[in-house]
């Protein structure tokens, strides 16, 4: 991610935390990029196939009982 293009400013006294502010076309372009990006489509991918392991299958009876 791009580093932000204002500069932080405190968010209290002396408590060391600092606001940061994104333009927002800035990051729904980098999203779009991200999700054209063939990582993203792998990832779709593997949640699939992880879902798919987690489906309840049907139990079936041993045979001899």
């Amino acid at each position: 991610m791009k580093p932000p293009p204002t500069s932080p400013a405190p968010a209290g006294p002396d408590s060391g935390i600092t606001e940061v502010r994104y333009s927002l076309p800035d990051l729904l372009n980098e999203v779009r990029q991200e999700r054209n990006a063939p990582a993203f489509a792998m990832e779709k991918l593997d949640q699939v196939e992880i879902a798919k392991l987690f489906k309840k299958r049907p139990r079936r009876a041993k045979p001899g009982k």
